[in-house]
């Protein structure tokens, strides 16, 4: 009963409009005052103690990073690099969009910052080279979401936070820890790159289907000063991932390391940021970043009156006692989700399911790990679909098209998804093997 009312208050006040983040405060300071008795000052620490975690700080660094990395040219040379090693294959410039997708991923966390940053520079140049526009877009729109699963992101921070205070018990009835955001990076490199292998093969086989152009081969010396000249921005996937998984640093430090390199190449490297952009780049930095921390600090109210209210154990309970196996909670999982990303953004939906998903998963003997990586391949999925798919408005703003004509730009290769989907959700050996392999599990 307290569930239904909680969740119809949320769903009203998202109905008239009103911002996802102030629509969650308002339910659960309605619920508390009006149905508990739980004091002010309570609710008042509950809202600062919640984002009172050291690895949320990697949220702001890594969109700092992200930013540096769009106005300083890396994915530029990137593109270029990209385009040496694959323009030569059908379809060649799309190709070298997925891939540079994949590259700008590595470093910058974040999708739309991967659809600005590879779209804005590579679909002027497929429209000049003749390729129809809804094929451009509907490779960067989908690509573009690999900023979310390749490793770093923001989303598994979020994920990781959003389930570090959940109490959860495994079916052997021993307590279940949440996935650590070092693991749940190492668990993303194989599902990413896999991902981006079906995009580009998804890209490749309709531009053979349908004859767009090739460009010439480049030579082994045109390759080495693509890749000479991409260098800076390459290093940094080492230099980030690298001391993670070595233990150099923590995966907060890496991404204040990673905002700080990004800050020296784009200014004194490759010299396409003046100091007099820089101002715009850390306003624009912390704009996004104290909405993200706004919306946190809200979904962590959000999880403690979850929490309190025993919700998600007695979901657990049910659905255990409802006979239902793994199987079918994943489907049901995926459905729902895929639902929340018909009106709502990733990082909500995260905040908000994960805290009351996760206890359940763990009651069904579902690994915190594979259940992070499923989640993210359902935002990537949600970001490149309406009506509110984040991915889609941005590609908007590039392309000047419709949000009814990329809907339908985008459709062979979100079908691509959505078969990815399936796989990662009931095959867990993709997203555990390399962390398995690694001790880190």
């Amino acid at each position: 009963m307290n569930a239904a009312i909680i969740f119809g208050l949320l769903i009203a006040l998202m109905l008239t409009g009103m911002p996802i983040s102030i629509a969650l405060g308002l339910s659960v300071l309605t619920f508390l005052f009006t149905m508990t008795t739980v004091p002010i000052e309570a609710v008042a620490l509950k809202l600062f103690t919640g984002i009172e975690n050291f690895e949320i700080m990697a949220i702001p660094f890594f969109i700092l990073s992200g930013n540096f990395l769009t106005h300083g040219g890396v994915a530029r040379r990137m593109i270029n690099f990209a385009t040496s090693m694959v323009g030569h294959w059908h379809g060649g410039l799309g190709l070298a969009g997925v891939m540079a997708c994949a590259l700008f991923a590595a470093i910058s966390g974040s999708s739309p910052a991967t659809v600005v940053a590879i779209g804005s520079i590579i679909l002027p140049a497929m429209v000049a080279q003749g390729f129809p526009k809804r094929f451009g877009a509907g490779v960067i729109t989908t690509s573009g979401a690999l900023g979310i699963l390749i490793p770093p992101s923001i989303v598994m921070v979020m994920y990781s936070v959003a389930t570090s205070g959940a109490v959860v018990t495994g079916p052997d009835g021993q307590r279940v820890s949440s996935a650590s955001i070092s693991t749940l990076f190492v668990a993303g490199v194989i599902p990413g790159l896999m991902l981006a292998a079906l995009l580009g093969l998804t890209t490749w086989y309709r531009a053979r289907k349908f004859g767009y152009p090739r460009m010439l081969k480049a030579t082994w010396r045109e390759r080495w000063v693509a890749f000479r000249k991409s260098v800076w921005g390459l290093l940094l996937i080492m230099l980030v991932l690298g001391g993670i998984y070595t233990g150099a640093f923590t995966p907060t430090e890496a991404a204040a390391v990673s905002a700080v390199y990004a800050f020296v190449i784009a200014l004194f490297v490759y010299r396409d940021l003046t100091w007099r952009d820089v101002p715009r780049v850390l306003l624009d930095s912390a704009n996004m970043s104290a909405m993200l921390l706004y919306i946190i600090t809200n979904a962590v109210l959000f999880s403690f009156l979850m929490t309190s209210e025993q919700i998600p154990q007695a979901m657990a309970s049910w659905i255990t006692g409802a006979g239902l196996n793994w199987v079918v909670f994943l489907l049901i999982v995926n459905l729902l989700l895929l639902l929340a990303g018909n009106v709502m953004e990733p990082s909500s939906i995260v905040l908000i399911m994960a805290p009351i998903l996760f206890p359940i998963a763990a009651k069904l003997g579902i690994d915190p790990v594979h259940f992070g990586i499923l989640i993210v391949v359902n935002m990537e999925v949600g970001m490149c679909h309406p009506p509110v798919g984040l991915n889609l408005y941005v590609a908007s703003g590039i392309t000047r098209m419709g949000i009814t004509e990329l809907t339908i730009a985008v459709w062979p290769w979100l079908l691509t998804m959505l078969i990815f989907l399936v796989v990662v959700t009931y095959v867990p050996a993709i997203s555990l093997w390399l962390p398995r392999m690694l001790g880190m599990m």
